[in-house]
């Protein structure tokens, strides 16, 4: 059993719920989020092995169905690796607006428990419960009401951890999945963690689980049983004293309800490496799109443009530049991107990567009326705003920029010989 499928393993699912007095904290996951909401569309796929991500030779692996991780397929597999492990597999191409969509929903049931949820990504959050008992009930009780309604209203399922920490709720969902709701008693963490691998232990990587191999340390009762001193001599003083405070549950960090994006981003890695300016302007192009239409949704806008290119040998540059003002616009974007590209030296160089980036965000409300370079005041945030519209009605890649269609129809195409079985 590989260590990703230890630290998954589902554990024991009770049937009344423990005691969960003092368990304030919840940590809900969604279940397989990304093929779950595919199977929305696609419910004679139920059942059989389902993955989500890119086909193509560099693809990789976004969302694994439970069917499919039986045959040890997990995210950020590579695609061919997946395929050999389960040749059956369905593949689907990721579509990130409809999950957005989703997520936005999820997370309005969360906001109408409590106002202190922390979201981790589009599929996990930290919920504080505590101000809710009042008027919900006990922890358990709201943990079930937020299942509950998740699958009522959105059709998908989610695993949800009860306790007292953080870090405990974040095993306890792990532990319980799919479709599971776990309470680890005040009193009773110690006995839950102990038993439990070190590689399930926040900061222990492949190389920290080797070094406390080394040592004899296999599960977290052997590591909470070493002195505080000999762990920081061999692993470090802050990491020592990290994973002997995790060892016995004490973890004092609070549910933060928003931490303000520090940037927003997108990149591409190339089916096969390329080397033709016009291919690599097109995809700055859609990234910008991507990165614009995101700005807009967050209610930012950002001063520094910068873009990310890698080479086929894998050594990688990023150029930067910061404008003189904020801007959201995609269409400065791109042209900031573009521009960054072409004076890198790289317009005939091969490169497998590519990826645009806004940075020193502020709230967008604050940022003047931008104008796109050397175009006048013609329209540009109108039309991007319209844009936005059909997005959020009809999804992403209803209205695209004329330079992009080309290049969805062949995907659409690629896809499509892709898809069949």
């Amino acid at each position: 059993m590989s260590r990703k499928q230890q630290l998954h393993r589902p554990g024991p699912q009770p049937g009344p719920p423990a005691d969960d007095t003092g368990c304030a904290i919840l940590h809900v996951d969604m279940d397989a989020f990304f093929v779950s909401v595919e199977l929305l569309e696609r419910p004679e796929l139920r059942g059989r092995p389902v993955v989500v991500g890119g086909a193509g030779p560099r693809g990789v692996v976004s969302a694994a169905s439970y069917e499919a991780r039986k045959f040890g397929v997990h995210s950020a597999m590579p695609m061919t690796r997946a395929r050999r492990l389960c040749p059956r597999a369905v593949v689907l191409p990721v579509s990130h607006g409809k999950y957005g969509r989703v997520s936005a929903a999820v997370f309005e049931i969360f906001r109408s428990i409590t106002p202190l949820v922390e979201g981790l990504s589009l599929d996990e959050a930290f919920l504080d419960v505590a101000g809710a008992r009042r008027r919900l009930g006990r922890p358990a009780a709201i943990a079930q009401l937020i299942r509950d309604q998740v699958r009522d209203q959105q059709g998908i399922t989610c695993s949800v951890g009860v306790a007292n920490t953080k870090f405990v709720a974040k095993l306890a969902s792990t532990r319980c999945k799919p479709d599971g709701l776990l309470v680890v008693p005040a009193d009773g963490v110690v006995d839950f963690l102990h038993p439990l691998p070190v590689a399930a232990l926040w900061g222990v990587g492949e190389r920290t689980e080797q070094n406390l191999t080394r040592l004899g340390l296999r599960t977290v009762g052997q590591l909470a049983q070493v002195p505080l001193s000999t762990l920081q001599r061999e692993l470090g003083n802050a990491l020592g004293g990290h994973l002997h405070e995790l060892a016995w549950g004490r973890d004092p960090r609070e549910v933060v309800p928003h931490t303000p994006d520090k940037s927003i981003g997108a990149e591409e890695t190339f089916d096969t490496d390329v080397d033709d300016p016009e291919v690599i302007r097109r995809e700055l192009l859609r990234l910008a799109e991507r990165v614009g239409a995101r700005l807009r949704e967050s209610g930012n806008a950002g001063r520094t443009v910068s873009v990310k290119l890698r080479m086929a040998d894998f050594r990688t540059i990023t150029r930067a530049r910061t404008l003189a003002e904020p801007t959201d616009l995609a269409r400065v974007i791109y042209v900031t991107a573009r521009e960054l590209y072409e004076a890198s030296g790289l317009e005939r160089v091969r490169l497998r990567l590519v990826g645009v980036r806004v940075e020193n965000l502020g709230p967008a409300g604050e940022a003047p009326r931008q104008l796109a370079f050397d175009e006048p005041d013609s329209g540009w945030r109108e039309a991007e705003r319209a844009m936005d519209q059909v997005a959020h009605r009809f999804g992403r890649g209803a209205v695209r920029p004329a330079a992009l269609v080309r290049r969805a129809a062949e995907g659409d195409a690629r896809d499509g010989r892709d898809g069949r079985q």
